[in-house]
């Protein structure tokens, strides 16, 4: 079914210019989009990961998010069937007002917000259409015990005592933003679902560590309960398949990141994996990495999708000029567009995101394999 195109006129019905101008660029997405949306089959699950760039907050002064652009994301998010989603904020009206836009079949399910300052005030959400997707009653955000805590090392000087110097104090803590666990099924396919938004901090030292250090304490606790947690009284030849998924903050293939999430048998589909669906330029942030019990499982496709070929094209920056703050509002002066072109560059990915929508497409009808355990000959 397609999206719920009505909100069109009550949106921007005043602003003739940008409803011609929603209406064209949704045409060009949906004729860009059909591929992946013609994959949609019962037989199949459509999953996606999008960490859409503070939504939607303006707490970094870019400006809220154009009405046209909710249609944007919603387009994107439509082609699939389920998706997380990372940096939801605490007013969760822009999330509904999303959600209104796909349509009466979608649902969300979303976190508290992760308070402290490595939370960064968010919560994490999965969006989902209940005609292919159900919810099993199973939800919870992950609390490591005791003996698995990450590991953070921080500076820390005197207070009143500016002569001294600041020393490290090592410190064992949760996630900084704990991830979100809802247990699914899709056609024949029972599964749990984790999403993460992982520790950033720096590009090297203590703080990539805690990074490091949280993806791996993140798949070594999957990888424990899947295989030590006793099977379900109703399933008992079958164990939980796990799939992690979201912005964990891979610098590379082969980077040490990379090197934690695909430990204790977690594995990137060759579909996704490396630089099979980026572009030059694309980081490596989002993955999805799966460790699935379920011998008749299969990853049957997958890809990245491009924001910028049909919306907020580099040659739109006169149609959208008057919407930019007059300077960078960014604190770190290095880090500032000081040209008009950079900052309408570094303003739209507040408009959809500096992160794209990473996709596989998931095997989910088992039916033929089913009824080929009864009809097998009886060796008996």
């Amino acid at each position: 079914m397609s999206n719920n195109y009505a909100g069109l006129r009550r949106d921007l019905g005043d602003d003739h210019e940008a409803l011609e101008r929603c209406a064209k660029c949704l045409l060009a997405m949906r004729e860009r989009l059909t591929p992946i949306r013609s994959r949609k089959s019962e037989s199949s699950l459509l999953l996606a990961t999008w960490n859409i760039r503070d939504f939607d907050s303006n707490k970094f002064g870019w400006g809220e998010r154009l009405p046209e652009t909710f249609y944007y994301i919603a387009e994107m998010i439509s082609c699939f069937d389920l998706v997380a989603v990372q940096e939801v904020n605490e007013d969760l009206s822009p999330l509904r007002r999303l959600v209104r836009i796909l349509g009466r079949e979608w649902d969300y399910i979303v976190t508290d917000v992760t308070e402290g300052r490595g939370g960064n005030g968010e919560r994490m959400a999965f969006l989902f259409n209940t005609e292919k997707v159900w919810f099993r009653k199973i939800a919870g955000e992950i609390v490591l015990p005791d003996g698995q805590l990450v590991v953070a090392r921080r500076k820390v000087k005197p207070k009143d005592q500016p002569d001294i110097p600041a020393t490290t104090v090592e410190t064992r803590q949760q996630f900084a933003r704990s991830p979100f666990l809802v247990a699914f099924q899709s056609g024949w396919f029972r599964f749990s679902l984790c999403t993460v938004h992982i520790y950033y901090g720096d590009d090297s030292g203590d703080q990539l560590q805690q990074r490091i250090d949280e993806i791996r304490k993140l798949v070594t606790f999957f990888a424990k309960r899947q295989d030590e947690t006793k099977t379900d009284k109703d399933q008992p030849n079958e164990r939980e398949n796990y799939i992690l998924l979201g912005d964990f903050n891979v610098v590379s293939p082969e980077h040490e990141t990379m090197q934690a999430l695909q430990s204790k048998g977690f594995k990137v589909p060759a579909e996704i994996d490396g630089d099979k669906v980026r572009q030059e330029g694309d980081h490596f942030y989002d993955q999805i990495a799966i460790r699935v019990k379920d011998k008749r499982f299969k990853v049957l496709g997958g890809g990245l999708l491009q924001l910028f070929e049909d919306v907020f094209r580099d040659e739109d920056l006169d149609i959208y000029a008057k919407h930019l703050p007059a300077v960078d509002p960014e604190k770190k002066a290095r880090l500032r567009a000081t040209t008009r072109e950079a900052r309408y560059r570094k303003w739209r990915t507040w408009q959809m995101s500096d992160h794209a929508p990473l996709w596989v497409e998931l095997r989910t009808d088992f039916a033929d394999d089913f009824l080929r355990s009864f009809a097998a000959p009886n060796d008996g």
